[in-house]
């Protein structure tokens, strides 16, 4: 979707000033807002990108004016609502106030290090031959899809070249929504006056991951 999140290229954002020796973690509240986030996708059983989508589908002056790990956890009281995991006047209080509700499946201490290790793997078995190769010149779509989407807007409607293939992936844009539709995944690696006009730098390359359906022939 497009949203506050999707701050690539935009000039109101300012430059990005990476933090010296950042840590982790700012504050015990941020390590533990993580582990509850990954904890209850389990319970909850939503993917990573139903996850993304809560995170990103807030009002611009909503989003913004939240820290990073304060958008995690407003994505989580969101996905906990919908599935009737937690309720409103809960949220509110910050302290349960109705009987839990059973769920299949919960994450124990002993399976914490298992389940990191194993993560989500995404790949799938190809049921075509992939659209386009190594070398092929392609443009973005200018696409505005309602739900999450791994195509930022600045290289939406630009013209890059294909640098690698990935295989075959689940779809973001629609397993936000349940359904994993795969498809091939290539890098497309655009230069900085494709990009930025006569400001870029021609010298300048970025690469983009993107799905098949994002891609035409340029």
């Amino acid at each position: 979707m497009d949203g506050a999140h999707d701050m690539g290229g935009v000039a109101w954002s300012g430059p990005v000033r990476p933090e010296p020796n950042e840590p982790v973690f700012h504050a015990e509240w941020e390590r533990r807002a993580f582990a509850i986030t990954l904890a209850m996708a389990m319970p909850g059983g939503w993917n990573i990108d139903m996850s993304r989508f809560a995170r990103e589908n807030r009002p611009p002056e909503d989003y913004l004016s939240k820290s990073y790990y304060q958008i995690w956890l407003a994505g989580l009281e969101r996905l906990m609502l919908e599935r009737g995991l937690v309720a409103a006047d809960e949220i509110e209080t910050g302290k349960p106030l109705h009987p839990a509700k059973p769920v299949a499946r919960t994450l124990s201490r002993d399976a914490v290090a298992a389940m990191l290790h194993r993560g989500g793997p995404t790949e799938r078995e190809a049921k075509g031959p992939a659209r386009f190769a190594i070398g092929d010149r392609v443009r973005t779509r200018m696409i505005h899809p309602p739900t999450h989407t791994r195509l930022p807007r600045y290289v939406r409607g630009h013209i890059g070249t294909v640098e690698m293939l990935h295989g075959v992936h689940v779809f973001p844009d629609s397993n936000s929504l349940g359904q994993e539709n795969p498809q091939w995944l290539y890098t497309v690696t655009f230069d900085g006056r494709e990009l930025w006009g006569p400001d870029g730098d021609a010298s300048v390359k970025t690469s983009v991951d993107a799905w098949e359906s994002y891609l035409e022939p340029a």
